[in-house]
């Protein structure tokens, strides 16, 4: 078996030198972590992208929307891509493509370009996250696989974190174009040094003549047009504008052809039977799941941060700051509970801080600032620690190596499309909840109240003195007290959405109750 290893690495990976392995192994995450935080690096900074770029905010949204909607497409698309190309040289394409596109939107010279190049920096970049977590699961056998799983979840949940923290930073110290232009000397890197040291499969370019295409047209119109939906709607009152009517229809009719192509064809382009596998299908669930949680957190936290405290993008970065610190003082902990603890047991920990960091936020006010934001977040890193690498681990630790390819890319798009259905709710319950509190508190703030005649009394009098002229200062002061409505109806809306979110966890804790124990063995070649 040795000789045989030694001439072919391709036929048993795990047989490779550990050295090789783990350079390997580190490589990969490097180019993984890049395209994860590229999601979410512009955050923080997109007032600055729209005054660099002449943007309005509905364009701005479009940054970030573009880049999720092509890599949500390319993602499912991986293990089909892997086999024909082979994993090596489809992951070094992919740091190319990702490489050049990164330069491209620091290129970009109006926001049209901007949306451009950061679809297909989305889209090419995209094989560099599933491709990670096959490789994990084929080069480490047995609790080998343990530390291979704890990293990349640590690096799956920590990306996201940590994109707006560093956005904000480099935003402020230097400028937006280097949010991309970051990318070059690693993404570089990665590209010059994968060849030689990932090597665990062969590519086989006759798949090509019998590819699923037809697979692959119903996803993207299914999965293009969802994400499309999910962006737009919010912004445009749903199913009022003809646009989104029309592809909602496209989204459900490609969506329904391509469940019952994916269930009849003899080799799709997803696997989607793997759901039928107990531990992988709630994986995925659970994944879905933290992907809302983590994505949806990222999301609203900075533009509360912005909205009502006024906050610039270095302070928004700062003030996010914790949950990064919390997850990597978890990881050792969690390293050690290993030991004592069953996997099953600390994902159900893991779930439950997530949760009730998500909770603590609904407590929150106008004046919230780091300080207070510093336990929810604490609970949120800790939980992001505990409980994704115990799912990665469940999921495709459930299924035989010929399954990984297809599977790996349909758990990975659970956690992309968790994020993006998410953050179309946040934004739809933002719209929605902001009127309702507006009008409930607007009802409540009448003219013959004494606290509002007492408060416009001295608004009245401080304009005056500033204004010098009674009628402006009425005006002015009834302007300062709309404001004051409309900031605490939003701080009561964000105050919602973050209780909604909090309830998605308790259906995720439930769904571990109706699954297996989990192991770190290698599942039987016919696993169902």
């Amino acid at each position: 078996m040795n000789a045989t290893t030694i001439a072919d690495p391709t036929l048993a990976p795990h047989l490779q030198p550990m050295a090789q392995r783990a350079f390997a192994f580190a490589l990969m995450c490097i180019g993984f972590f890049m395209a994860t935080l590229d999601i979410q690096i512009v955050a923080s900074s997109l007032r600055d992208i729209g005054g660099g770029l002449s943007a309005s905010q509905d364009e701005l949204s479009w940054v970030q929307t573009a880049y999720l909607i092509a890599e949500i497409m390319v993602i499912p698309m991986s293990g089909w891509l892997s086999k024909v190309f082979s994993t090596r040289w489809l992951f070094v394409a992919s740091a190319v493509g990702f490489t050049i596109t990164s330069m491209l939107c620091g290129l970009a010279w109006d926001i049209n370009s901007m949306i451009v190049f950061r679809g297909l920096q989305g889209a090419l970049g995209a094989a560099m996250i599933p491709t990670v977590f096959t490789t994990a699961f084929v080069l480490f056998p047995g609790k080998q696989r343990l530390v291979a799983s704890t990293t990349i979840g640590a690096l799956a949940s920590l990306a996201p974190t940590l994109g707006p923290v560093i956005g904000g930073w480099i935003t402020d110290q230097w400028s937006w174009h280097w949010l991309f232009y970051l990318n070059l000397v690693p993404g570089i890197a990665v590209a010059a040094l994968v060849p030689k040291y990932v090597n665990i499969d062969k590519a086989d370019l006759s798949l090509l003549k019998r590819g699923d295409y037809l697979g692959i047209a119903l996803m993207c119109g299914f999965l293009g047009c969802l994400e499309y939906v999910l962006e737009e709607g919010p912004r445009k009152n749903w199913f009022g504008d003809d646009v989104i009517v029309a592809c909602t229809w496209i989204s459900a009719i490609c969506g329904f052809l391509f469940i019952v192509h994916a269930l009849t064809a003899k080799d799709p382009i997803v696997d989607l039977r793997a759901l039928l596998v107990r531990n992988f299908g709630i994986g995925s669930l659970l994944s879905f799941v933290t992907g809302i949680g983590i994505f949806v957190a990222v999301y609203l936290t900075p533009l509360f941060l912005a909205e009502v405290r006024g906050y610039s993008s270095l302070q928004i970065g700062l003030s996010l700051l914790s949950v990064g610190v919390f997850q990597l003082l978890a990881l050792g902990v969690y390293a050690f509970s290993t030991r004592y603890f069953s996997m099953r047991a600390l994902m159900l920990f893991g779930l439950i801080c997530f949760g009730l960091g998500c909770y603590l936020y609904v407590p929150l006010t106008h004046d919230w600032g780091w300080q207070q934001f510093l336990l929810p977040q604490a609970l949120r890193g800790i939980g992001q620690q505990f409980a994704i690498p115990p799912i990665v681990t469940m999921s495709l630790g459930s299924l035989p190596p010929s399954r990984l390819k297809s599977a790996s890319g349909l758990f990975n798009l659970m956690r992309n499309l968790g994020g993006a259905i998410g953050i179309a709710v946040s934004a739809t319950m933002l719209n929605d909840r902001l009127n309702f509190h507006y009008l409930r508190l607007n009802e409540s703030v009448t003219g013959g109240a004494p606290q509002v005649q007492l408060l416009l009394a001295g608004r009245t009098v401080y304009w005056s003195s500033v204004a010098g002229n009674a009628i402006d200062a009425a005006e002015a002061g009834l302007a300062q007290l709309h404001a004051l409505i409309l900031r605490e109806a939003l701080v009561m809306t964000f105050s919602d959405t973050f209780f909604v979110l909090s309830l998605c966890f308790l259906f995720a804790i439930a769904s571990v109750a109706f699954s297996k124990p989990i192991s770190l063995g290698a599942p039987p070649p016919d696993a169902h």
